[in-house]
């Protein structure tokens, strides 16, 4: 018997930018066991952007995997600047529409549900819209399919459109709504369709991984299936060479943060900026084997990336020095054939003569109109003419001038300290390929990403509304079509007005501006932060490793990781407790391991750390900065010594350790003031209306410890469930520095 649907769109006042995958609230049946096994077991979410409009088609299919009878309430938080469209349930394959009617009641049925489930997850969504529809009965086995329909104003950002999705918790919610039946996976799909490609740069995501393809006429973008969080999408639009975008995050109190997009349009022009490139291969005796294979591969394929205006040489070394030519050779049909027998011809043997490479390597003039790249490729440490990797940097940085330098580094017998600085002096990057790993793959990458140049000597110039410092990369790159250039800095003071980007092409200057604001106090795009303590975490770590190590960058890298939860080899140690007697034995181990130059420049360890200071540096979104702090992580248990390493778990950007029961955020000290709230009290619900920044981190665990700027809240059994006058309003301002 079917029973009349209610559907219910509920907008608060203040609702939030973000909407999120919806669930069902399984409701109990009087005098029957309540049936919980409502499990979600699929989201298909379908964006089409024209002009400024999305409009976002949401699908999800919900399985009763229980014995018995199951009804509930469908929910889904909506952002508040959406315009509703429609609701329709599935009943088989038959669309059964709903009717709409206002509610008030939105933040009273998040605080039920929460209570009644012991879910503090569900606070994530406060603030929204919320839709909400009584599900028809569902059988036992029967799967029920929900489609909601919406659009939304996209927000514009200089030469882009900026879209936000929050997905929501993937997997069990605790107690009750669950989201994924046992064995199995809750499917989740985010697809764009951006129609007429050639109106759009290439999308980015500072927050997660994507992907792009174009294809009948459309841009379209995909977020990966595993995706959990908050997902911000920038889509450039095609405003001549380059688009630019600028965003902005300021705490208050302190100086801002901002993040600066450069995103030229895509384009098959290959001949831009004619390039001169030069492979280095190293052919001493450790490259016999698969090393040898992988590296005629990773020649021929780069060969096969050239144009018709690009020049190239090709060197191996190993006792001597071979050229396949003197000076450059130009990519034509013939020479490019003779050039692949040369590489097939090559064989591993004698030692290894890196100091005569790079003299053959960054050797001569190059034309300004033309870019140099270097490709150096070696599996040792020198040990044929000069010998010390400091002179040999010092040597090759006199002469490398406008050359792009781009080292590979295969297995663990190589020198971190010389490839780090060739690439640091080179404007290029050092990347570290595994023993397992196949270097064809790596240098595939690296001749795709340059295979299109667009600007090169790119500068943000100095006549901005502010003073930007600490900016990252510190040393910009060049920009190739197809990819973006994401800066990371901090801003002193307040204004709005222009920046401007300058870079050259085929020896012209070109000049690209945005306009910014740059506020004193901003709670969006609370990502910014953690993404450059990423990249100044990660250019810290590379100095330590070039330069030594000094107390005041140890103790900064200490201080950046534990802020914004970011793990690194010296901050690993900080999270676990001392012992009676002493120090952690991780703490000494640490301590005791600090790399100087230039000792602990080879071997598994310093290619590690060179690789892990590599990806922060890099980092482009947060999936990648929270997978390098993961790993640390990985590294600090598996380094534990005799006991055992203590139990962590990391969200948005905090650290939490498990100390008496209680998961205390790392960054907490002891000076700092405590406020302490009973779970799930009005206290509890009050602070999170106040305090909503807060509430993801309260999902860690029934007791837990959130540490802000100038206090922390400890959510414990113990503490109040009434505030006393002026406490809260106490508490919100010191747990915010204000």
């Amino acid at each position: 018997m079917l029973k009349s649907m209610v559907l219910a769109l509920a907008l608060l006042a203040g609702a939030s930018t973000l909407e999120a995958q919806g669930w069902i609230d399984v409701v109990p049946r009087p005098g029957l066991v309540q049936n919980t096994n409502v499990f979600r077991i699929s989201s298909n979410v379908r964006t089409r952007v024209d002009g400024r409009v999305a409009t976002i088609e949401v699908e999800e299919q919900f399985r009763n995997t229980g014995p018995v009878l199951a009804e509930g309430t469908y929910l889904y938080p909506l952002p508040g600047e959406a315009v509703f469209q429609n609701f329709s349930l599935w009943m088989g394959e038959t669309e059964m529409h709903g009717e709409m009617m206002s509610a008030d009641q939105a933040r009273g049925v998040y605080e039920d549900i929460v209570r009644r489930l012991r879910d503090p997850a569900l606070l994530t969504m406060e603030g929204h819209g919320l839709v909400r529809a009584r599900i028809f009965p569902i059988q036992p086995g029967e799967t029920r399919k929900v489609v909601l329909r919406y659009t939304q104003l996209l927000q514009r950002e200089g030469d882009a459109l900026r879209m936000r999705y929050a997905i929501g918790q993937r997997g069990p919610l605790a107690g009750g709504a669950l989201n994924e039946p046992p064995g199995n996976t809750d499917r989740f799909r985010f697809h764009v369709t951006l129609p007429d490609a050639e109106s759009w740069g290439t999308p980015y995501s500072p927050t997660h991984r994507i992907t792009t393809r174009r294809e009948d006429g459309a841009l379209q973008v995909f977020l990966d299936s595993t995706a959990t969080g908050d997902v911000e999408l920038y889509l450039p639009l095609r405003n001549g060479l380059v688009g630019t975008s600028i965003s902005t995050y300021a705490p208050g109190g302190e100086d801002g943060y901002f993040m600066l997009l450069i995103s030229p349009a895509q384009s098959d022009d290959a001949a831009a900026l004619p390039r001169d490139l030069t492979l280095v291969v190293d052919v001493s005796g450790s490259m016999s084997g698969d090393k040898i294979e992988q590296a005629r591969s990773a020649l021929r394929q780069a060969l096969g990336t050239l144009g018709p205006n690009d020049r190239f040489r090709l060197i191996s070394f190993s006792n001597r020095v071979t050229n396949f030519r003197d000076g450059f050779t130009s990519a034509t049909s013939e020479n490019l054939s003779e050039a692949r027998q040369w590489v097939n011809a090559l064989v591993a043997d004698g030692g290894t003569n890196i100091a005569g490479a790079l003299d053959a390597a960054l050797g001569g003039s190059v034309a300004e109109d033309r870019l140099p790249i270097v490709v150096f490729m070696t599996d040792g440490i020198p040990s044929i003419g000069e010998q010390s990797p400091e002179r040999l940097a010092q040597e090759a940085g006199a002469h490398i001038g406008r050359t792009r330098v781009f080292t590979f580094g295969l297995g663990a017998d190589v020198n971190t300290y010389l490839l780090d600085r060739l690439a640091q002096e080179g404007r290029g990057t050092a990347q570290y390929v595994a023993q397992d790993a196949n270097v064809e793959t790596a240098i595939g990458t690296l001749m795709n990403k340059v295979r299109h140049p667009a600007l090169v000597n790119l500068h943000v110039d100095e006549d901005s509304p502010v003073e930007l410092v600490q900016t990252y990369p510190s040393r910009l790159p060049d920009v190739f079509f197809g990819e973006e250039l994401v800066i990371f800095g901090r801003y002193h003071g307040t204004g709005s007005g222009q920046i401007t980007v300058t870079g050259q092409r085929g020896g012209r200057t070109e000049r690209f501006t945005t306009r910014a604001d740059f506020p004193a106090t901003a709670s969006s795009n609370a990502f910014i932060p953690r993404l450059w303590a990423s990249r100044r975490i990660g250019e810290l770590t590379r100095q330590i490793r070039i330069e030594g190590s000094s107390t005041e960058l140890v103790n900064e890298i200490k201080d950046l990781g534990l802020r914004y939860g970011i793990l690194t080899e010296y901050t690993s140690y900080l999270v676990s407790e001392p012992l009676p007697n002493g120090p952690h034995p991780i703490a000494m181990q640490r301590n005791q391991a600090m790399p100087a130059a230039p000792s602990q420049q080879t071997g598994d360890r310093a290619v590690a750390a060179a690789r892990s200071s590599s990806a922060l540096m890099g980092a482009g979104n947060l999936a990648v900065a929270d997978e390098a702090a993961t790993k640390a992580l990985d590294e600090m248990r598996a380094g534990s010594g005799g006991g055992a390493a203590p139990a962590t778990r990391r969200i948005d950007g905090k650290l939490f350790v498990r100390r008496d029961s209680v998961w205390t955020d790392a960054a907490h000290q002891a000076s700092l003031r405590i406020y302490d709230v009973a779970p799930f009290s009005d206290a509890y619900f009050q602070l999170v209306r106040a305090l909503p920044e807060i509430a993801p981190f309260l999902s860690t665990g029934d007791q837990v410890l959130v540490t802000g700027r100038r206090a922390s809240i400890r959510v414990t059994s113990s503490g109040v469930s009434t505030w006393r006058a002026g406490e809260l309003d106490a508490a919100v301002k010191a747990y915010r520095g204000a």
